[in-house]
């Protein structure tokens, strides 16, 4: 393991705004996000697969009415958007370390009111397709924590996850849907708050088209 990655694991383990194993509140933080980490009692927005944290912490900047917490289970990524929000003096965003299969483990019943899921690895393997983050089994997780209300909002340069997704949610239950597949000539363009991650703007300087769903579950 490169010495980077060891310095980022030691300052995760001091920065305040990562829970992960090893830390009082990765064992009590169900249902107390607004108690135990966050200042205000404030809606939670929830980034499934953070990345990063560009998006988790570009949505802090523009909503400091709403908390968010950015989930990962790689330290080395996490590591960035923590050390972006404490030099920006972000108190509305945080990040969880965990893999998402066992997130059940971390927010209780209507806890949140958001999810994104941002340029995931699409699994573009049919072996693979129950690890895709659209899939049933995960939506399965969502619905368990996220408000009656609340949308999911997907974000990817793949069609391929993007028709797969579609073609999950005609036979699970869900509403409000809508979607495009060129979210950069689609009237969504607003829905994304203008964030970009450090791969959409790759995608986008290499043509690809970006493709945007919504719906309630």
């Amino acid at each position: 393991m490169g010495k980077n990655k060891l310095k980022r694991f030691a300052a995760n383990e001091q920065s305040f705004n990562v829970i992960q194993e090893g830390k009082e509140l990765y064992k009590t933080i169900k249902g107390q996000w607004n108690k135990l980490q966050f200042a205000d009692n404030q809606p939670i927005t929830v980034e499934i697969g953070c990345g990063n944290g560009e998006y988790s912490v570009g949505l802090a900047k523009q909503f400091s009415n709403k908390n968010f917490i950015g989930t990962d289970i790689k330290g080395a990524r996490i590591f960035k958007g923590s050390t972006e929000a404490k030099e920006l003096n972000l108190t509305n965003v945080a990040f969880l370390r965990c893999r998402i299969e066992y997130i059940l483990e971390f927010f209780q019943k209507d806890e949140v009111d958001e999810i994104w899921i941002t340029f995931p690895d699409p699994q573009l393997k049919e072996s693979r397709e129950k690890q895709r983050l659209t899939h049933p089994r995960f939506l399965d997780l969502y619905k368990q924590f996220l408000k009656k209300d609340g949308f999911i909002h997907l974000k990817t340069d793949s069609r391929e996850l993007t028709d797969f997704t579609l073609e999950i949610l005609k036979e699970y239950p869900h509403r409000e849907l809508a979607y495009t597949f060129d979210l950069y000539s689609s009237d969504f363009l607003n829905d994304h708050q203008g964030i970009q991650t450090k791969y959409e703007r790759i995608f986008l300087a290499e043509g690809k088209k970006i493709n945007y769903i919504k719906f309630k579950i």
